[in-house]
């Protein structure tokens, strides 16, 4: 979900309406709603969020450490004027990007997507067994061939793949994927689309990787070949950090 902040109702409204029809859920906050939810929403349900868009409103050079304190979703600030020196300033702020309106939502979530490729280092996607998986929008591989999968799947499994090791509720799921406020959705339609992934994965993979458990949630199964192969890149990007570590006090 795409958390969108401005002063003016009407922008709000244009940014989430697009966003919807590129079938990615988004709401729009007024600047003292924000502000008093970003401090009190709970911790799952900040976990849906995969952006922020800082629209005009004065408070927002103070925004990005609220959400740093909260977050670690990409905060862009979208400008009507190029000004140098308000550029720099938001930067200073802390946000990740900053734009100039008007700009297609199409080429915001390249950024977003951009954002995220960055902080996880991964532009290859992550391997899981036989299957491929990327955060940028493309369909999932196994064993190197496309799996087409519907939308609201493809993000579920995406979703799973980015709380891997962890096992997420139907409600983070419903939340990640159709939004905090949709209240006109039933949470329920998860199952469906669960069971929908499942079979089409399972066809594919020849196994179930999605692990479940009543009330407790879903969890992505991670072979043992893949936990050990993050533990050895572990070790061997610290052991290329400790030279440069020595230099420092040289």
């Amino acid at each position: 979900m795409i958390v969108i902040v401005d002063d003016r109702e009407s922008v709000s409204e244009g940014y989430s309406a697009w966003f919807d029809r590129e079938g990615v859920s988004a709401t729009g906050l007024s600047p003292s709603d924000f502000s008093n939810w970003v401090r009190t929403v709970s911790d799952p349900d900040m976990l849906a969020v995969e952006a922020f868009l800082l629209g005009d409103c004065s408070q927002r050079h103070v925004f990005p450490r609220l959400i740093k304190g909260r977050s670690r979703a990409a905060i862009i600030a979208m400008n009507d004027n190029k000004s140098l020196e308000e550029t720099l300033d938001l930067f200073a702020a802390g946000v990740d990007d900053v734009v100039r309106k008007p700009i297609h939502v199409r080429e915001i979530l390249a950024r977003i997507k951009a954002i995220r490729t960055r902080m996880r280092g991964r532009s290859e996607g992550t391997v899981i067994g036989d299957l491929r998986v990327f955060s940028d929008g493309r369909d999932p591989e196994v064993q190197g061939e496309v799996l087409p999968l519907p939308r609201r799947e493809r993000r579920i499994l995406e979703y799973l793949v980015s709380n891997m090791g962890c096992r997420v509720t139907k409600t983070q799921i419903f939340n990640s994927v159709y939004g905090l406020f949709s209240e006109d959705i039933d949470e329920n339609v998860i199952e469906s689309h669960i069971s929908k992934l499942r079979k089409r994965l399972r066809h594919r993979l020849g196994l179930d990787p999605i692990d479940s458990q009543r009330y407790l949630g879903y969890r992505l199964i991670v072979p043992e070949a893949v936990v050990q192969a993050e533990t050895m890149a572990a070790r061997s990007s610290l052991a290329q950090a400790e030279p440069d570590l020595l230099c420092v006090g040289d």
